[in-house]
């Protein structure tokens, strides 16, 4: 017997309903009759499992926006508290959570939005003695840090462990963003980008140089559409692609990326096999 076209809707409503409860229906609706996204990209969502290092100006646009979109398992590592200067941008925060871990105040805001999502904080500063066994029940690594020897740290746990890695960083009106995969062989990573760190006190840090208050909630709210689209398999990848943003001028540029043949942690014969002291790679001890 040939199903028709309204018994197909029929039996897609169905299927549709048996995913989801009511109540989870009703708040990702406008994704699942989104094409592209449907009941099968929410259902992804689900049971995603995403690791955020860093729950402070990236961090913050970046947790909210996936946790409303349903992604079902949030890590954030943070071993920082909420300042008052923090609220001029880490929108996940206030003043009621000053003092308080921000893992623990991003953990609350979080509930209080989606309680679909677990989330696991992890409030040691991330090393390279835990970074591996933190990453490896993840299916994608965000980098929300401020500091070279972290992004260094979680580029290589990530490589090694053939984790994707999302990267974004920012400073004064100026940020960018891009998609490292280690699982594809064409993919660079940070240290194709950045072979050397800066020497130290060469690149001011935010709380020296500053930051424009509303560009984190850009570049986190892209780097979110950008870790969204990977766990659905959608849209067109940064991957291999480095995507700057000037707030001043609102224009954006990309820049493509190659991967270094020779890289020491992902060309084919890597150098490094183990994770090294970072701040001694960084020149700060």
């Amino acid at each position: 017997m040939a199903v028709t076209g309204w018994s197909r809707g029929v039996l897609s409503v169905v299927y549709t309903e048996r995913m989801f409860t009511k109540t989870q229906l009703d708040r990702y609706a406008r994704h699942i009759i989104l094409p592209g996204v449907g009941a099968k990209g929410q259902r992804a969502l689900l049971q995603s499992r995403v690791l955020v290092v860093g729950a402070g100006g990236l961090g913050s646009p970046l947790l909210l926006y996936l946790a409303a979109a349903g992604v079902g398992t949030l890590g954030i590592v943070d071993d920082d508290v909420v300042d008052l200067s923090n609220l001029q941008r880490q929108v996940m925060h206030d003043e009621t959570k000053l003092a308080q871990l921000k893992t623990v105040s991003a953990a609350a805001r979080i509930h209080d939005l989606n309680p679909d999502v677990n989330v696991r904080v992890f409030n040691d500063r991330l090393t390279r003695d835990n970074a591996l066994s933190t990453f490896e029940d993840f299916d994608l690594i965000i980098d929300g840090s401020d500091n070279f020897p972290t992004r260094y740290l979680i580029n290589d746990a990530s490589a090694m462990l053939k984790k994707p890695l999302l990267y974004g960083a920012m400073s004064q009106f100026e940020g960018q963003l891009t998609l490292f995969d280690a699982s594809q062989a064409t993919s660079p990573c940070y240290r194709c980008l950045f072979p050397v760190p800066p020497a130290p006190g060469s690149v001011p840090s935010c709380a020296e140089a500053g930051v424009f208050g509303a560009l984190p909630g850009v570049i986190g709210s892209m780097m979110a559409a950008e870790a969204i689209k990977h766990l659905l398999g959608i849209g067109e990848s940064l991957c291999g692609t480095l995507l700057h943003y000037d707030a001043l001028y609102s224009e954006t540029r990309r820049v493509r990326l190659k991967k270094n043949p020779e890289c020491p942690v992902c060309s084919t014969t890597p150098g490094v096999n183990e994770l090294p002291d970072y701040e001694v790679f960084c020149g700060l001890r």
